[in-house]
């Protein structure tokens, strides 16, 4: 098969780190964010992998502002690597009382998780180490003390959060490991112009740099514009078929 040729990269075979990161616009992209967030979840139960959440950001009054988790699963990353880029929403607002329609952005970031042979080397002057008290999904047991860590590479700007665990010393593990995943596939799409071009098109959550569209008014489509596919069936794309849209990408970049 053509698609198992694809995923022949050293990393593909490996486990993915996915971040969702909700766009300006207060509740209406957090909510948005979360919608993202079910989705990838649908697709990983569909795929039989398993996911694990490092980071979980809950929104002021609905949605979330970031989540971070891991899909573990033979060619996760494989096939997850396509999804990262701008993701586009326009809909009739479930919190505008005028019915207005409104549009709405996240990004989504996609590294592999490495192996304990992968070596990442992180200098620890170019670290800023804040620890704050958890919030949000973790539980009254992570509140009770400062544990959460997160982690600023300064030299690149990447930031990596984790308040999961009830254990300074565990969440600033798993945020380092988190980091190292991070700058590995940033180092990775450096070596390319195409990649590096497509990492920078990340910064900026807005209107023009989606990689996909998903309009519930005033029609229903779903369309990856890298490769001019639309499927009509929302819903079931909301509720994680995500397969033709990863494979149509797939297989149009090799």
């Amino acid at each position: 098969m053509a698609l198992a040729r694809i995923l022949s990269g050293k990393d593909d075979a490996k486990n993915a780190i996915l971040s969702i990161n909700a766009g300006a616009g207060g509740t209406e992209a957090q909510d948005w964010a979360e919608m993202l967030f079910r989705m990838y979840l649908r697709w990983v139960e569909r795929k039989d992998y398993k996911s694990t959440v490092v980071d979980f950001q809950p929104g002021e009054e609905a949605g979330i502002k970031s989540v971070t988790f891991i899909a573990s699963g033979l060619y996760a990353y494989g096939y997850l690597k396509v999804e990262t880029g701008i993701h586009r929403l326009v809909r009739i607002s479930p919190f505008d009382a005028s019915n207005r329609r409104h549009t709405s952005f996240a990004s989504v970031s996609v590294s592999p998780e490495l192996n304990e042979e992968v070596v990442v080397d992180i200098d620890e002057k170019d670290l800023r180490i804040d620890v704050f008290r958890s919030s949000g999904a973790g539980g009254q047991h992570v509140n009770k003390t400062s544990s959460a860590i997160r982690l600023t590479h300064l030299p690149t700007g990447i930031v990596v959060q984790c308040q999961q665990e009830s254990s300074q010393h565990r969440n600033k593990a798993i945020a380092l490991k988190v980091l190292k995943s991070r700058l590995y596939e940033y180092k990775q799409r450096k070596r390319a112009d195409e990649k590096q071009a497509l990492y920078e098109s990340k910064n900026e959550i807005a209107w023009g740099s989606q990689i996909r569209s998903y309009t519930l008014q005033p029609y229903q489509m779903v369309k990856d514009h890298r490769i001019n596919l639309g499927i009509g069936n929302v819903n079931d794309v909301l509720d994680g078929n995500l397969d033709p849209f990863i494979e149509g990408v797939l297989l149009a970049k090799a």
